[in-house]
């Protein structure tokens, strides 16, 4: 098991009933703490002469590191444990969203106009006029989030019941950070044609429709044929959206080390549908030498067993990872976990760039090459720099919705990242400062703003 920092994704809560005496409690904190256990909130819930009662929050790096904290303080003589909590699950018991009505129906009045009988005089109006749709209904501000649940995080092929929680999550981000409501779909099969007839079948109520944990190659198919078909925008988040930030991040991270995008050689680990996509947009931003490995190494143009995607980034050379790495000037991840070693890092050339975006363990553990590279980024939240496709997929959104895109395209995604990476003014930029933070309110203003001009530019503007 990597040595991980201990992050809210395995926080507890623990109730403790602890003897009213001096010191108790620090022989509690001082067990959670050589287990390696990271306090939050301590909370004493009731207390009398004899006992207090307290709920300790915890952050473990893992399940086993919970249970080994756990452990600890059971261990402390006259602690007694009357529950231990995981806030995770806690935290996603009945679900993470809800739909709540935006007009109250105080009377039979209002009963009367939003539903039976005034509601038929609306449709109507629509059947008359479709494009009323857009502004009688939810259409103008609603997204789907499909997927067949066929790589759910890293997680692989989980199916779309085990899907859900991260599409609930997925509608959550929405709602919070772009005002868009947002509601998780979940296909109960993995066949190409039926998984777009489904979506098709769907669209008349959404504006647009983010595609989410679908494996590749079959997600660059989807996504293709639905663009075609629907009148509506259509993204693969996790292509695009990985894509944008990482554009953006890398933006920031040249100009740290004074190199330029067409001069620089890049390794990316990974060729899945994020891999490929970071591929397609650092090449329209001007890279012009990208090599790409997977499980077998470099994409050669001597290997047979490459699908149509992979073709597109394969290069003469051959090897491994660890010989692509030798001088290359960029490393990005998107692939497993513990892939990069210190070494290989070392054997890039000076100043190097390595983006680790396997998650939740990155592709190297940033402490053990801190002191070797210019710039680190990861996926995680407790490290700097942290490449989030929060940062770009719900402004995206609000823009295409906002100017009622058609579609969505590569000089969205380009104008995107570009706003991404103007967020951070010269006099902040710094190793450890590449890409805003996912709370920065003026992220979804920038992004909004600059696919919506994009859109404006090529015409595929409706409103």
């Amino acid at each position: 098991m990597a040595d991980l920092t201990p992050n809210p994704s395995f926080s507890l809560t623990l109730r403790l009933e602890i003897p009213n005496r001096v010191g108790m409690l620090a022989h509690v904190t001082k067990a959670i703490a050589t287990s390696g256990g990271n306090f939050g909130q301590i909370d004493l819930i009731e207390q009398t002469r004899d006992i207090s009662i307290r709920e300790i929050t915890v952050d473990a790096a893992s399940t086993e590191h919970a249970e080994i904290i756990v452990q600890a303080v059971k261990a402390v003589p006259d602690i007694k444990v009357i529950d231990v909590y995981d806030r995770t699950f806690n935290l996603h018991r009945g679900g993470k969203i809800s739909i709540t009505s935006r007009i109250p129906l105080k009377s039979v009045s209002d009963l009367s106009m939003a539903y039976t009988p005034g509601v038929a005089r609306i449709c109507t109006a629509i059947a008359e006029n479709p494009e009323e749709v857009y502004n009688l209904t939810i259409k103008r501000n609603t997204v789907a989030i499909v997927t067949d649940g066929t790589a759910v995080l890293g997680l692989g092929n989980l199916g779309p019941e085990a899907a859900l929680p991260v599409m609930e999550g997925k509608a959550m981000l929405f709602k919070e950070f772009a005002g868009i409501d947002a509601f998780p779909i979940c296909l109960d099969t993995q066949d190409t044609d039926k998984i777009i007839e489904a979506v098709k079948n769907i669209a008349p109520v959404f504006g647009g429709v983010n595609l989410e944990d679908i494996a590749a190659p079959r997600c660059f198919e989807i996504e293709a044929r639905l663009r075609q078909e629907l009148d509506i925008p259509v993204f693969h988040d996790d292509q695009h959206g990985t894509a944008i930030v990482t554009l953006a991040a890398l933006f920031n991270a040249l100009k740290l080390v004074q190199k330029s995008m067409g001069n620089i050689r890049i390794v990316i680990n990974g060729a899945g549908a994020a891999g490929v996509a970071v591929a397609r947009l650092l090449r329209k931003a001007g890279a012009e030498k990208i090599w790409m490995c997977d499980s077998k190494g470099i994409l050669s143009t001597s290997r047979t067993d490459l699908t149509e995607e992979k073709q597109e980034f394969a290069v003469k050379a051959q090897g491994t990872l660890a010989g692509a790495l030798q001088g290359a000037d960029v490393f990005i991840g998107l692939s497993v976990p513990g892939v990069l070693t210190p070494e290989m890092v070392r054997s890039m050339t000076k100043d190097p760039i390595v983006f680790a975006m396997a998650n939740p363990i990155p592709e190297i553990q940033p402490e053990l090459i801190k002191d070797d590279v210019a710039v680190m980024a990861t996926g995680r939240s407790d490290y700097p720099n942290q490449i989030n496709n929060v940062l770009a997929f719900p402004g995206v959104f609000r823009g295409a919705l906002d100017c009622r895109a058609a579609t969505i395209t590569t000089t969205m995604y380009l104008e995107a990242a570009s706003a991404i990476a103007s967020l951070i003014k010269p006099s902040d930029l710094n190793r450890q400062h590449i890409v805003p933070s996912v709370f920065d309110e003026r992220v979804v203003t920038a992004v909004a703003g600059a696919v919506q001009r994009a859109a404006r530019q090529e015409g595929i503007a409706r409103g």
